[in-house]
């Protein structure tokens, strides 16, 4: 019996990074909903965890932003990858891509990155909870096990504002169709005039979701969607007794108003409260410039170098785009990075400064 041997695949893989990609489809999913797929003019194997997200580098009205989006595509389908954007009312960004984003256009996107996914948390039961938009990462994982043939079995409850909103629908019911380990429950909050709906109404409750996944307690739970949504959803199932080690979620979108008024809050206590002894700052000094100043604990390199009239760029301050990367010379960070970052990099001695605070004096080559 002769060996034959596989040929080595030639083509590229994806890693975390900055890439060029073409935008190669938009697909209209609902009235204010359009997915945005992606390809690489040389082959690229775009394989990815399903529930990890990439940041888009765009520039609107001649200003660079950066945006991220969780992958909505499952990486059986590892040749292209798709993002699914609700057009939101006065959102800048969202409203910028369904208007201008058409096919053939190019532009640079970071990652894949997140710890919101399917692989890192294996488990024969799951159930995928998502409200509206949110539902991008949990399509992803139920694509992939679907796709794979996976040995999973899936509950899926999707809450939408009305039949009309509802992303993914035929698909959705297409899969729940042909296996038997997909079981299909979607929520509308209300109705619209002449829309036929026999389906759930009102909002996910405890009676609900019991009648739908009677085991959920048994479940390793994926749950996206609005922060109300979510903050509900978690309620409901520590009031139940379950173990929160098992409940994974993502939270995409503006900051919080909560967390804004926290943000307020500790800025009026820090105003009130005493200097911090010098003995406790840390020096940062930039090498390339002759400047040095004196932090307080927990101040990052990028905060120390704007206080000083120095502008290192920036653009996501999550540590997810790797804009703000500079040389460290000597001394020691804490770096709270989100995937922006090589670990080949971080070995010859960068960091990234928006997310990088000092341990001790540092020197940084800028």
């Amino acid at each position: 019996m002769s060996n034959h041997f596989l040929n080595p695949v030639t083509t590229q893989t994806w890693s975390n990074g900055r890439h060029q990609v073409r935008c190669v489809k938009v697909i209209q999913e609902t009235w204010d909903v359009r997915t945005f797929c992606f390809m690489a003019d040389q082959p690229v194997l775009f394989f990815f965890k399903p529930g990890q997200f990439v940041t888009l580098e765009l520039e609107i009205d001649g200003l660079p932003i950066m945006r991220s989006y969780t992958i909505s595509s499952s990486p059986a389908v590892p040749y292209s990858f798709s993002i699914t954007i609700k057009r939101v009312p006065g959102g800048k960004v969202s409203n910028w891509l369904h208007d201008n984003l058409q096919e053939g256009q190019e532009l640079a996107v970071h990652g894949p990155v997140g710890l919101f996914n399917a692989i890192d948390y294996p488990a024969e039961k799951v159930l995928f909870l998502s409200g509206g938009v949110g539902i991008t990462p949990v399509m992803s994982m139920a694509r992939w096990f679907y796709d794979t043939n996976g040995n999973v079995d899936m509950v899926f409850v999707h809450s939408a504002r009305s039949p009309k909103d509802i992303i993914f629908h035929r698909e959705l019911e297409h899969m729940a169709a042909r296996i038997n380990n997909f079981s299909l429950h979607v929520i509308c909050e209300k109705h619209g005039f002449g829309e036929a709906w026999a389906g759930y109404r009102g909002f996910l409750n405890q009676k609900m979701l019991e009648l739908i996944a009677p085991d959920y307690l048994e479940r390793e739970i994926f749950c996206c969607g609005p922060t109300p949504y979510m903050g509900a959803v978690k309620r409901l199932l520590e009031a139940n007794g379950y173990d929160m080690a098992r409940y994974h979620e993502e939270a995409f979108g503006p900051t919080p108003p909560a967390v804004r008024a926290e943000v307020k809050e500790l800025a009026a206590e820090a105003a009130e409260a005493p200097p911090v002894p010098i003995a406790d700052q840390h020096q940062v000094a930039f090498i390339g410039t002759g400047k040095s100043i004196r932090v307080d604990p927990g101040e990052t390199v990028h905060a120390a170098a704007a206080k000083l009239g120095l502008h290192i760029p920036k653009a996501c301050g999550m540590g997810i785009c790797g804009t703000c990367k500079v040389m460290k010379t000597a001394g020691e960070v804490d770096m709270e990075h989100n995937g922006g970052i090589t670990d080949e990099d971080v070995a010859e001695g960068y960091i990234l400064s928006c997310c990088s605070v000092p341990k001790g004096d540092v020197a940084i080559d800028y």
